[in-house]
Formats: structure tokens, C-alpha cells, sequence
């Protein structure tokens, strides 16, 4: 199978242009995040190779719509973060390539299942990252940070995952549910420790246990047009 059925994306072997590195400390727990303006060669060679692809809804959690990134595509940008993971997160060798997405946000906030009104953690591992590039136009709102009020978690690792749904399970018996909406700011069981802003071919690295979710503001669009609505590339690596 070829990695672009319809065209090469460009940019893919020249990887990144050169660019700097912002190291962010969030929480209480000091978790890194690493933010990369200017990430990708040719953004817009992604975004065209998005709209060539079928998308479809992969999973319960995900708002929207995806579609597989090509592996060599995936591989291409592991390597190219490999040195900040070893640098930052003390990971050396990076992880594998676990799941790559290229992602379009497209429910509506009135059909939001309960899941997708809370933050979320992409796995326990204490191997597994997560890059989000965006690759939209606009208001694109950003990624956001949470901490569970009641425990103070801001991320959860094996050691912590029942004591987090336990707390969670009572928190929303207590609370009720969220009302069908995406999360903006603190509620009665999180509170919000960062924003991390989307801007056009960003890149963000962070840990995959860390809890967050994305932040959508009104003025996103919502469209399964990928040239239109809110694109972004979704790289998850771990092998734990």
C-alpha cells in the first residue's frame, strides 16, 4: 500500500524546518508540555493529503472524525522529536508509533456523549506520548489541562487509575453529569491548570496520562470539510 495513494505529501522526507523548542512546566506536578511553532515543512501538503482521505469515526472518545496517518509519515515526525523526548521527558530511546490521526472535531456540543464532556488521559503508561500538530485556519481554540479536584491528580498512572475512577464515579453520583457541552474552564470536578493556545502548523508534546481535553470556544468550526474545519495531526507513541 503506498503512504499517499494520491500524491506524496510534501515536506514528508524533508521533515521539519528548523525551529524552537518552548519548554512549559504546568500543574502542581510540573509536568512538561513542549510547544514547536512552525513544526512541519509543507503544513499544507498535510492538510491537502487530509482532504484526500476518507474519514470516518475511529472509537467511542473522539468528537469527530479521523483517518489513519501514513506509518512512514508517523515514523518521519517520531524521529524528528525523538531528541526533545530524551532531552525533557527522559525518554531514551522514544517510544514506538502506537496510533497516528489526521482529526477533525465535528460534534455538537448538544450530542456530546457523557465521556466527551470530561478530560480525558490517552493511557497509564509511563512511556506514552502524545504530539498534536494544528493544522487548521481560524479560531481553533487550543488544548487545556485539568487537575480531579478531589485527589488532586493531574495525571494518572497505574498506580493511581482506581483511586481516580472510584473518586470520579462518586464526584459525578454527587454532581450529576456534565451538561452536554465541551469543558471550558473549571467545573465542580476539575479544575483547569493550563491552556496551551492552537496556532497554525503547532506542534504540542506532552505526556499521554496527563489529564486534558481539547478547548473549543463558540467560534470553532465544526465542519468534516478538513480544509475547512479544525485539522489537526494526532501522533500517539508508547510501547509499554
Amino acid at each position: 500500500m503506498e503512504d499517499f495513494p494520491n500524491r506524496r505529501a510534501r515536506g514528508m522526507d524533508a521533515g521539519m524546518i528548523d525551529s524552537a523548542a518552548t519548554i512549559h512546566v504546568q500543574g502542581e506536578e510540573r509536568r512538561p508540555l513542549i510547544a514547536i511553532d512552525d513544526f512541519w515543512s509543507d503544513p499544507q501538503g498535510l492538510r491537502e493529503d487530509a482532504a484526500s482521505l476518507k474519514m470516518g469515526m475511529i472509537g467511542p472518545h473522539y468528537p469527530g472524525v479521523r483517518a489513519p496517518v501514513p506509518p512512514r509519515l508517523a515514523e518521519t515526525m517520531r524521529r524528528r522529536i525523538a531528541p526533545l523526548l530524551a532531552e525533557h521527558f527522559g525518554l531514551d530511546p522514544a517510544p514506538a508509533v502506537s496510533e497516528a490521526y489526521y482529526s477533525l472535531v465535528t460534534t455538537a456540543p448538544a450530542e456530546l456523549a457523557p465521556i466527551q464532556r470530561l478530560p480525558h488521559f490517552d493511557g497509564v503508561e509511563p512511556r506514552r506520548i502524545a504530539m498534536l500538530l494544528f493544522l487548521g485556519h481560524g479560531e481553533q481554540g487550543g488544548t487545556a489541562f485539568y487537575r480531579q479536584r478531589v485527589t488532586g491528580y493531574e495525571s494518572v498512572d497505574a498506580t493511581r487509575l482506581d483511586r481516580f475512577k472510584a473518586h470520579l464515579d462518586r464526584e459525578v453520583q454527587t454532581h450529576g453529569l456534565p451538561d452536554a457541552a465541551y469543558i471550558a474552564g473549571d467545573t465542580a470536578l476539575y479544575e483547569r491548570i493550563a491552556v496551551q493556545p492552537a496556532r497554525f502548523n503547532r506542534a504540542l508534546i506532552y505526556a499521554g496520562n496527563t489529564l486534558h481535553c481539547a478547548d473549543l470556544p463558540p467560534q470553532v468550526t465544526l465542519s468534516a470539510d478538513p480544509l475547512v474545519g479544525r485539522l489537526t495531526l494526532n501522533l500517539f507513541l508508547s510501547d509499554d
